[in-house]
């Protein structure tokens, strides 16, 4: 019996940690991730603030380039805006991943947009998931407004 219960625990640890794991394989071009989505009717993601300045919760789809990726499971992704503004963006359900070869891609994100005041503690988790410095992490002292989004699928174009 208790050969049983510790098999059943080193199989649900590896279906867990094979779960968990980054994606692999280059990001090409037509290559999709989550629900499968098109380009048709997507905006460029710099058109979203004013967007959610008359509707703070928006369903859309935003072309933007990507900038950051979760380097731990490709759970989160960081999108350029503009010059001096960048979008956060997770998986709807953390129900799937992107690779590291999605940073510099121009992509399409299918899902939901909104505004969030993301606390220091988030914050500085995310830093930790980026592999930031100490130093760099501990300067993380105040909360930040940010635009966000809940992907549902997500489309590699360029």
């Amino acid at each position: 019996m208790m050969k049983h219960r510790i098999l059943t625990a080193f199989l649900v640890m590896g279906c867990m940690s094979a779960y968990a794991q980054l994606p692999q394989g280059p990001a090409k071009p037509g290559t999709s991730y989550g629900a499968a989505t098109t380009t048709k009717d997507a905006i460029a993601i710099a058109q979203l603030p004013d967007a959610l300045k008359t509707q703070p919760n928006l369903t859309t789809k935003v072309k933007a380039k990507v900038l950051d990726v979760c380097p731990k499971k490709g759970c989160w992704m960081k999108l350029a805006v503009n010059d001096s503004t960048t979008a956060f963006v997770k998986m709807k359900d953390y129900g799937f991943f992107v690779p590291l070869d999605m940073i510099g891609k121009t992509v399409v994100i299918d899902g939901d947009a909104f505004i969030k005041e993301t606390s220091v503690k988030e914050l500085q988790h995310y830093a930790e998931d980026a592999k930031k410095s100490p130093e760099e992490i501990a300067a993380i002292q105040q909360p930040k407004k940010e635009i966000r989004l809940t992907a549902k699928g997500i489309l590699v174009v360029e």
